[in-house]
């Protein structure tokens, strides 16, 4: 097993004003060569968004781009025709393949917060693709809920990529093995909020930590806990 420890305050940071975003991985004006990628995973940006504000239409290409609100309404709208608010309780999933154009905007006069994640995709010029699900309706309470996957019929949204994200809402003192679905994915673990442990590891509130070269894991909350694990592969992909 090898592991990666990232804690919250070594990750790059923005502010605009209007936009205060932390980044796990090289951003924009955030460049760390030893945090470009998690395997696949290129981006984990944790925004706040000012009420009334947001990142006008802009575009993007050959990318399964995922967001999750955490609090507040955050406002899409993009040039398939695609409108509507998202919430915390959804996950949002966009597969930019051959070029789209899209905004974000917080939807209402209080602040919004979201991760937005961006996973490299396994084949490059695909149709882009729009999709918001809730995933509070199946919500569970220690055990790993799904809510990405590469497969249409599974629980959750898809995406162009053999990865897997859960949600594990755990009460105090609750563990449980996490099983890697494929050989050669890693597993990528944010502490949305709360404090965790895998082995000897003490995860805090939004750390996070890498862990690859394993077949599981066990994850175990030292407080009433709310984490995101990102399964994905380690290996680039070769256009």
């Amino acid at each position: 097993m090898k592991t990666i420890y990232h804690k919250s305050d070594s990750r790059g940071y923005a502010n605009h004003g209007w936009l205060k975003s932390h980044h796990s991985f090289s951003f924009a004006n955030y460049h760390n060569p030893e945090k470009t990628h998690f395997g696949v995973l290129r981006v984990l940006n944790d925004d706040y968004v000012e009420g009334g504000m947001g990142f006008g239409r802009h575009p993007h290409r050959d990318m399964e781009i995922i967001s999750i609100p955490l609090e507040g309404e955050l406002r899409h709208g993009d040039n398939m025709g695609n409108s509507g608010i998202i919430k915390k309780g959804d996950i949002q999933v966009m597969s930019a393949g051959t070029g789209i154009m899209h905004s974000e905007e917080n939807a209402t006069e209080q602040p919004v917060k979201f991760l937005q994640i961006w996973v490299i995709p396994n084949k490059t010029d695909v149709t882009p693709r729009y999709d918001q699900i809730s995933i509070e309706e199946n919500s569970v309470k220690n055990d790993f809920q799904q809510i990405l996957s590469p497969n249409q019929d599974d629980a959750g949204v898809w995406i162009h990529q053999d990865a897997w994200f859960s949600l594990a809402r755990f009460d105090k003192g609750f563990s449980k093995e996490y099983k890697i679905k494929k050989e050669g994915n890693g597993v990528y673990i944010f502490v949305i909020k709360g404090k965790a442990k895998i082995g000897d590891q003490i995860l805090n509130d939004k750390d996070g930590f890498g862990i690859w070269d394993a077949e599981s894991f066990v994850l175990e909350a030292e407080e009433n806990s709310e984490i995101l694990l990102m399964e994905v592969p380690m290996q680039l992909p070769q256009y």
